[in-house]
């Protein structure tokens, strides 16, 4: 029997699930040259610092870093219905286009973002005290 095929995780955005509450998250493609894809498979990729903006109708990726200290704008691929539910969606709430993982599988490059609305300082403490009691509750059940 074949197993399931799951796309790679190649790099995650861990610092996205504490600076925002994420919604809805959308799977996009990438507009990449050679170069760029072997970085990317060699797992020398950073989304930390990374955002996405709406120019022209158009998603962009902003500050990837890409190898030794690249950082790069990439043209990201979604439908225009997509694009303008984000845009709507990221005027009204005042909220963040914000990358949070990037899949590189065996034949496609994708890239997950997701619409972010920056916490509190308050909220933040209050993930990190979550967390804490999370783990102290497992170390009981040990």
């Amino acid at each position: 029997m074949k197993k399931p095929k799951t796309p790679d995780l190649t790099a995650l955005n861990r610092r996205a699930r504490y600076d925002y509450e994420l919604g809805d998250e959308l799977s996009v493609g990438m507009v990449l040259a050679g170069p760029e894809v072997r970085n990317i498979r060699d797992h020398h990729v950073q989304l930390k610092g990374s955002f996405v903006t709406i120019r022209n109708g158009e998603l962009w990726l902003n500050n990837l870093t890409l190898g030794p200290e690249t950082a790069r704008n990439i043209k990201l691929l979604a439908t225009k219905r997509q694009i303008l539910d984000l845009e709507k969606h990221n005027a009204a709430e005042g909220s963040t286009i914000v990358p949070v993982r990037l899949l590189g599988g065996k034949r496609y490059i994708k890239l997950v973002i997701a619409l972010g609305k920056g916490k509190k300082k308050y909220d933040k403490r209050e993930t990190i005290k979550g967390r804490d009691l999370d783990r102290e509750a497992k170390r009981g059940l040990k």
